[in-house]
């Protein structure tokens, strides 16, 4: 297949599970699921649940290896390597668990996912500072683009650090996923679109923030990239700002100025992409989710949200700006 000309890709599914209250026997069956790590419990129920109604079946018409998922995080691991430092210290290798072990390593944590959905394409963790979610937006889109899937799960999971941990005291915990097709797969299937996304990650070194000159240089890579992304320039569209207060997040803060509306960011990744799943519901338009962190790391993400019913395949008057179609790679369709 050619993919060349086929990266309009539009949101069919979005979900959002939160810690408090969450219970694997409930969200995801009572046998086969209570050594997960609670963030790939979180994600697998998040997965699903994006998958409710025709979403399951779409998944199904694309062959396995045409699927694939990309997932960000900062702190899935962090109380699981935890406690295997305290059993090695305290009795010893041959005291861990042969069922909890495999999960020292990262990109384990969607393996039950791929697994049960057969995704096949590619499975993708990233777990920049931050920018891990929006990080994963960006890498999947791109691949999509590149013709490497034609159906992507895509989105952040995190869970809670343990006490004493860094940034324990802004913990965060839950999961956030999308499901991206190409339009015109789901117009095929009269199918139907929450909008469209595109994303971008950049780098702010944390002396240039600091510097006398940090909030123009800040202001002017945001511009470039929600240009790139689409993003009206009037102004008017919304932006919202999740930060902290290191030199970086001051930085972006001040090249935003009051067109921003802030969030205080958590210790991992997940706040962005709650404020995206909070965009793409909020009625139709335009509108970013900026955020950085304090080593650097800046992810933009530009949405528009589609009006109740509105068809996938947009017309092609669409409006100017919608980031309707992703990023096409040099080496796309080669």
């Amino acid at each position: 297949m050619n993919h060349r000309n086929t990266t309009d890709l539009v949101v069919t599914g979005l979900a959002v599970v939160e810690a408090e209250g969450f219970d694997h026997r409930t969200a995801l069956g009572r046998r086969g699921y209570k050594y997960l790590p609670l963030a790939a419990q979180y994600f697998l129920a998040a997965a699903r649940r994006a998958q409710d109604g025709p979403g399951e079946a779409a998944r199904e018409a694309t062959g396995p290896r045409r699927r694939a998922a990309t997932v960000g995080t900062n702190s899935a691991a962090v109380a699981l390597h935890a406690a295997m430092d305290r059993t090695v210290l305290e009795a010893g290798a041959d005291d861990l668990s042969p069922l909890t072990a495999p999960y020292f390593s990262i990109n384990t944590y969607i393996t039950k996912l791929a697994v049960e959905q057969s995704l096949k394409g590619f499975n993708i963790t990233c777990t920049s500072p931050r920018t891990a979610g929006v990080e994963a937006l960006e890498t999947g889109v791109r691949s999509l683009a590149a013709g490497r899937a034609d159906w992507l799960l895509a989105g952040a999971t995190e869970a809670g650090l343990p006490p004493g941990a860094p940034g324990a005291a802004h913990s965060e915990a839950g999961a956030v996923a999308l499901v991206l097709e190409r339009a015109e797969a789901v117009a095929a299937r009269s199918g139907t679109a929450l909008g469209r996304l595109a994303a971008r990650t950049l780098f702010l070194p944390p002396r240039t923030a600091a510097g006398p000159d940090g909030a123009r240089r800040a202001a002017d890579r945001i511009a470039a990239a929600l240009a790139a992304l689409g993003h009206p320039e009037d102004g008017d569209a919304p932006v919202t700002a999740v930060l902290d207060d290191s030199p970086v997040g001051r930085a972006v803060a001040a090249a935003l100025g009051d067109r921003a509306r802030p969030v205080p960011a958590g210790a991992g990744c997940l706040a962005p992409l709650r404020q995206l799943a909070g965009q793409l519901t909020a009625g139709p338009g335009p509108r970013a989710v900026v955020t950085a962190a304090a080593e650097g790391n800046v992810g933009v993400c530009v949405t528009t949200a589609a009006a109740p019913g509105e068809p996938a395949a947009a017309p092609e008057e669409r409006a100017a700006g919608r980031p309707a179609t992703a990023e096409q790679p040099a080496d796309a369709g080669r």
